[in-house]
């Protein structure tokens, strides 16, 4: 391999990407100048959206109770009520107050001035049309009011209400709220000054003979519509209001009985908050940073791969690049160089220009409602440092796969079509991280995407935790160059096959696909089938989940463990086997070559029954050891699992459930269909490997994904070198039938000695002794390597298709 080749490939692909006028729109325009533009009109469509003066009209204002809630004209609230005073101006009060003779008036020469504008700038007829509107709603409430408590008559002599009748006034004062632009409408009941005042006096008296009933207390009522935003906004700074001024009356009534004002509240804690101004920044971009490096690493990378992969194939001078000196590995390392350095650049700029902008309209808010959130400061030198070593694996990441998938398209669209699935994973997993309960462990420090996210957010959201965070740097980095490696390998071995270069570009006809499919057939499934069926098990799996659940909750007391063995038997039959059975008959011509339905020798029945014994006990001593590894099981699924336990589920329903029902669907799903699908080009090895990695996922639960995953080789191996799924079932049969028994040892442990000596209690249940588990690895290792040294016997019948697998 040649530096200097991929040098020039590299030169070459670049000058190329520079000379595109989207390329050059996507990495420099749109974060330059646009992400500032939309920020700064954003904000100020926000500040001006939620600054404007919301109507709130108050029928009763003249029976509020003192101290005054409204000011003297009775057309806004007082400022005093208000964490910010500028609030008050907000709000728009429109109330039925019979206007003071004059002389009476006690108000402020200042509250009479602001009274006199407020009602000179405001429409008269607009503010009776919404008194009127608010009058009808307040008749209608009532007579709501009066069908229900007819209803609720004790001695059943009541009306039976119409829920129409009561659905149709709903809908009435519906629509005369949003016809009266009204946000926020405040009912207040006759007499409900003196109510409050005679209450003062009652229990300044202590008298308890008349204290009111429920039917005699009078209540405001408030109404907003929680779909509108405008009446949502209103109603958050009315509820501000009468919450301080409803504290204040209550202060006046505890003086008014001679009691401490802190009466109703006996502990009344000080609050501190500790949050520096650089903790809050620290929390934004914690959420902000991970996010867009990851969609911007993805968006920089889809375009220039799309243009260097499948647009060389549609301006035809990929072959141009064929016939120069350099080797095809060389190719594909400079085109993925240059993904990388445009994935890159994308990242930064997009951050850079993103973190300016929000760090401006943030710090230059600090007059309107943003007040509140403090300075901002961008996050210290050595996070910035952070930011840009973790943006390289996953620009790596997303530049190999990428490109993988843009070599073997046939053209733009087709590349866009690919990658669009990748895109929507990803923004799924950038939702995931965004979590404030999701924190990097061991086990997503492992994860694609995740890990470099998870990291750089705690890197973040904590500068001193960088010293307990730094040791996350080794798997994370590994493990992401790891998979950046892996995508690039197979780009270059897309790159190296001729069919996959020199495919044509068609256009796509229903008909003649479904006439392919089922008139077309081959003895095995092709790749794209077997992804289906995955595909098609998984989506299953999540559309029962709520069904199996309710059919969980509506089990009788008691019978939940024997209802959930039962869903679990039925899971297997119908969500795994039947898919992979029925594409096996539909769409191939030898559902036995593709099931590997065959009478395997004696030596690989004899494997399939031994494997699992001597394994056993390993993976009993791998669990144990790496539990601290996964994370916790959620508490419903602890829940679910601990029902497993009832001692009155009968023994063959267990069997049946956990040994018998995975044994056969699971293994006609990924060793039979799936298996046989993986091996339609050969590369046997990685058939196996993609197989047992979709056998893990399957299980979804992290601990059993991992342990899924490993038994799938040992299975997948099977199959492949005996040439028959049965010593798989076997062993798949035998090993969960062990899984059971290891569940039942503490119980037995007791009434055995020979257990006693052959196992030891342990804090996450019962694991061997080092010796057994020595022997086990010793004669483990003998027979894996006897399986491995067997020349196998295959019996896949090659598809002579020209449709290429990925």
């Amino acid at each position: 391999m040649s530096w200097r080749n991929i040098q020039l490939i590299f030169r070459r692909e670049v000058g190329d990407q520079l000379r595109d006028r989207r390329t050059l729109f996507m990495v420099v325009v749109l974060p330059l100048l646009l992400y500032p533009a939309l920020g700064v009109g954003m904000l100020q469509m926000s500040l001006l959206f939620s600054e404007q003066a919301r109507t709130v009209v108050i029928l009763g204002a003249d029976d509020l109770p003192d101290p005054a809630l409204l000011n003297s004209s009775r057309n806004a609230i007082r400022e005093r009520w208000f964490a910010n005073p500028v609030d008050a101006a907000t709000l728009r009060i429109v109330s039925d107050h019979r206007p003071t003779p004059p002389g009476e008036n006690d108000a402020s020469e200042e509250e009479e001035a602001d009274s006199r504008a407020t009602v000179a700038s405001g429409d008269l007829e607009e503010q009776q049309l919404q008194l009127s509107a608010a009058r009808e709603i307040r008749q209608r409430l009532v007579r709501i009011g009066e069908l229900r408590r007819q209803q609720e008559q004790p001695d059943g002599s009541g009306e039976i209400v119409s829920a129409g009748e009561v659905d149709r006034l709903l809908r009435e004062i519906s629509e005369l709220f949003a016809a009266g632009n009204i946000q926020v409408l405040i009912l207040i009941p006759e007499g409900f000054s003196e109510f409050i005042a005679r209450e003062n006096e009652r229990i300044a008296r202590r008298d308890e003979s008349a204290s009111p009933t429920e039917t005699q207390r009078l209540r405001p009522t408030i109404i907003r519509n929680s779909a509108n935003e405008k009446s949502l906004i209103a109603y958050g700074r009315v509820r501000e209001a009468f919450d301080a001024w409803e504290q204040a009356i209550l202060n006046k009534r505890l003086r008014m009985a001679n009691l401490p004002v802190d009466l109703t509240s006996p502990v009344n804690a000080d609050r501190v908050d500790l949050a520096q101004g650089t903790e809050l920044a620290a929390n934004v971009w914690s959420k902000l940073f991970p996010a867009m490096l990851i969609v911007m690493a993805m968006t920089g990378a889809f375009h220039p791969a799309v243009d260097l992969g499948a647009g060389e194939k549609e301006r035809g001078t990929m072959e141009t690049l064929l016939i120069s000196p350099a080797l095809r590995s060389e190719i594909v390392i400079g085109k993925f160089l240059t993904v990388l350095l445009f994935s890159l650049v994308t990242a930064v700029l997009n951050l850079a220009s993103m973190g300016m902008t929000g760090l401006h309209i943030l710090n230059s808010a600090g007059g309107g409602n943003l007040q509140g959130i403090g300075d901002f400061s961008i996050p210290s030198l050595g996070q910035l440092v952070w930011v840009g070593i973790l943006a390289v694996p996953l620009a790596s990441l997303f530049a190999s796969l990428s490109l993988a998938f843009a070599l073997f398209a046939r053209s733009s669209k087709e590349g866009q079509y690919y990658l669009t699935p990748l895109l929507t994973v990803t923004m799924g997993l950038t939702v995931f991280c965004l979590s404030p309960a999701v924190e990097i462990t061991p086990f997503y420090s492992l994860v694609p995407v995740m890990g470099p996210a998870l990291l750089l957010k705690g890197l973040l959201l904590d500068d001193a935790a960088t010293g307990g965070l730094i040791w996350y740097t080794i798997p994370v980095l590994t493990t992401s160059l790891l998979y950046s490696a892996l995508g690039l390998i197979w780009a270059i071995d897309q790159f190296q096959r001729e069919e996959v270069l020199f495919r044509e570009s068609e256009r796509f006809d229903l008909r003649i696909w479904f006439r392919h499919l089922f008139r077309d057939k081959e003895a095995t499934p092709s790749f794209s089938e077997a992804v289906f069926c995955f595909v098609l098990i998984m989506l299953l799996q999540f559309a029962m989940l709520n069904v199996f659940g309710n059919a969980l909750a509506a089990a009788e007391p008691g019978q939940q463990g024997l209802a959930m063995v039962k869903l679990l038997i039925v899971q297997q039959l119908v969500i795994i086997a039947c898919p992979a059975l029925f594409m096996g008959i539909l769409l191939t011509t030898s559902p036995r070559t593709t099931f590997q339905f065959h009478w395997p020798s004696a030596k690989f029945w004899l494997l399939g029954l031994l494997l699992p014994v001597v394994l056993h006990p390993l993976a009993v001593e791998l669990q144990e050891r790496l539990y601290w590894f996964f994370p916790r099981l959620p508490e419903h699924a602890k829940a679910a699992l601990a029902t497993l336990a009832d001692t009155n589920i009968p023994w063959y329903y267990i069997v049946g459930a956990f040994a018998v029902a995975p044994a056969i669907c699971e293994e006609l799903a990924f060793r039979g269909l799936i298996l046989s699908g993986f091996r339609h080009r050969g590369r046997e090895g990685l058939a196996v490997l993609f197989s047992a990695i979709l056998f893990g996922v399957m299980h979804m639960i992290p601990q059993q994904v991992f342990n899924a995953a490993l038994l799938g080789l040992v299975l997948g191996l099977l199959v492949v070198k005996s040439g028959s799924i049965l010593p798989a079932m076997l062993f798949h049969f035998v090993n969960n039938a062990l899984g059971v028994l290891h569940g039942n040892l503490p119980a037995l442990r007791e009434q055995s000695p020979l257990l006693q000596r052959l196992t030891l209690p342990s804090a996450y249940g019962i694991h061997y002794p080092l010796w057994l588990v020595g022997i086990a690895l010793v004669l483990g290792t003998g027979l894996i390597w006897i399986l491995l040294a067997d020349k196998g016997l295959s019996r896949t019948v090659a598809s002579t298709t020209n449709e290429p697998s990925p």
